[in-house]
């Protein structure tokens, strides 16, 4: 190795786990591989097709944290814990021939910055003890390991503050300044920075129109819940609103437009006591998206709303099925069983 080599991290974009990530990767790789390495930082989006811009790794060593696998030689590390990790069989296939010790997957893990830390601790000896805070709240966060929908969608914790800023960060370089503090500062400190503490009041006054608007726009039927806010300006809707405004309902979809994005989200109530018999992952992948068992979504372009709300239409059917079956299937097991 190098001193001074320039070290590429590709990181889940707007996502407090993917960020999280990034920052413990950069701690790791400086305590136990290069002191000296300078560190670039790019988000990355799941999109149709191949998410990967050309050129994106650019680094000495380039890293991808918290995202798809890319079957590309440049990369020479890599942490994830998406079912829909691979595009490919055959993008798979590589995986399995890669060094084993800095290549690592592991979909039942609930967050890739535990999973990143456990590895890291346990293949390369680093001590992560100091970010016990920051992997803890990743676990809850992307896990959706919350006590409540309430506690979810209130947000009082500085964590859950900051997963919201994040989550509607559009400027990269105050994305890499984000990364850079939860390196050095307790989430309550990095909250109260003004860059951060201004736009989560905005966006937790918003937070509550998102509120306001999903109770206007929700239809809950056959233990399914859906919205189509793509008419609405909606900046920050917490993916956890559903379930508080409709506890019964087992999954939630949503329609959501941007300027340059149309979306669908799919998710599934973690407080649901029922199990789950859908793996949401494999439904968003059969129309270009990914994402976990519990929680996934598809983006399409701006203009391809039209496209969007056929395929949430379609995959509202199908939860609603699935749904009605899950009930029933509780309903017929014996108490205690």
């Amino acid at each position: 190795m190098h001193a001074g080599m320039r070290v590429r991290v590709l990181f889940h974009a707007n996502c407090f786990d993917g960020a999280a990530s990034a920052a413990l990767f950069t701690a790791f790789y400086r305590e136990r591989i290069d002191p000296s390495a300078e560190f670039a930082y790019t988000g990355m989006h799941h999109t149709m097709g191949d998410p990967f811009p050309p050129g994106c790794m650019d680094g000495a060593e380039n890293v991808c944290v918290d995202f798809r696998y890319n079957a590309s030689p440049k990369l020479t590390w890599w942490f994830d814990h998406h079912v829909s990790a691979f595009m490919s069989p055959a993008d798979e296939a590589t995986f399995h021939s890669r060094p084993k010790d800095r290549f690592f997957f592991d979909p039942q893990s609930r967050s890739c910055t535990k999973f990143l830390v456990e590895r890291a601790s346990t293949v390369h000896g680093w001590d992560a003890s100091r970010f016990a805070e920051l992997v803890y709240w990743a676990d809850i966060i992307d896990g959706a390991q919350f006590p409540s929908a309430k506690a979810a969608v209130e947000m009082a914790e500085p964590a859950l503050r900051l997963m919201t800023w994040i989550e509607n960060n559009k400027d990269p370089a105050l994305a890499e300044r984000y990364i850079a503090d939860l390196l050095r500062l307790p989430l309550a400190e990095i909250v109260a920075l003004p860059y951060v503490a201004e736009p989560v009041a905005r966006l937790l006054a918003s937070n509550q129109g998102a509120v306001d608007i999903w109770r206007k726009r929700a239809r809950a039927q056959d233990g399914v819940v859906f919205a189509d806010v793509s008419e609405d300006a909606v900046e920050s809707a917490n993916k956890f609103i559903p379930y508080f405004l409709h506890p019964e309902c087992r999954y939630a979809v949503s329609v959501s437009k941007t300027a340059t994005r149309s979306k669908v989200s799919i998710g599934s109530n973690p407080w649901s006591d029922i199990p789950r018999s859908v793996n949401i992952a494999q439904i968003c992948e059969r129309y270009g998206g990914g994402g976990h068992p519990v929680v996934g979504a598809v983006s399409l372009g701006g203009g391809d709303i039209v496209r969007a709300r056929e395929i949430a239409g379609e995959v509202v059917e199908e939860l609603r099925r699935a749904a009605l079956a899950e009930v029933s299937s509780a309903a017929g097991r014996p108490r205690g069983g």
